[in-house]
């Protein structure tokens, strides 16, 4: 005989053997059962299917504000950083809450800040703006070094043009010497 032959003769008879053991449909009769009675059908456990897990609330803006969900509440972080006089060094005070909008961006990389830097109003018009923006600018670095992308804020100097409190006292220029981040 020929090798062809051969694995043809091979080939029907591995087909007969898989095909007989395949062609029994007749459930197994166990010891005891009558012939003609069904066996009883196997339990079936429900099917379980993985709860799918519910899509974090994303932070939201309102009124260039962002309002983070914690669980049942929320927090709004105001996004008002001061400074102190001539100086653009981000206190320690403000870093808590930077790191907070640094993870904000860095979630979501469609949000977009406005950083506008302002100064009080001691100090020519021209430095006051070199000032502000300086301030700004510290803020954005502090921000991509906590992971948000550079290109997702804007920096902006008003320097002495909007004042938040137009006294003219130590306490009312603190107030003026600061960062706003505005998101949209």
């Amino acid at each position: 005989m020929g090798i062809t032959k051969i694995r043809g003769l091979f080939v029907v008879g591995l087909t007969a053997v898989l095909l007989a053991g395949c062609a029994s449909t007749e459930p197994d009769e166990g010891p005891g059962m009558d012939p003609g009675t069904e066996a009883p059908a196997p339990a079936m456990e429900p099917e379980t299917r993985p709860e799918p897990t519910p899509e974090p609330v994303k932070p939201t803006v309102n009124r260039g504000k962002i309002v983070v969900p914690l669980g049942s509440s929320t927090e709004t972080l105001t996004g008002v950083f001061y400074f102190d006089f001539d100086q653009a060094i981000v206190k320690r005070a403000g870093h808590s809450e930077l790191s907070k909008h640094a993870q904000v961006l860095s979630g979501d990389r469609m949000l977009r800040a406005r950083i506008e830097g302002h100064a009080d109003e001691r100090g020519t018009r021209e430095y006051n703006l070199a000032l502000g923006e300086r301030r700004a600018n510290a803020v954005r670095a502090y921000l991509a070094a906590q992971g948000a992308s550079r290109s997702q804020v804007e920096v902006i100097s008003y320097g002495e043009e909007k004042p938040v409190n137009s006294g003219h006292s130590e306490s009312a220029w603190a107030q003026n010497r600061r960062v706003e981040n505005v998101y949209r």
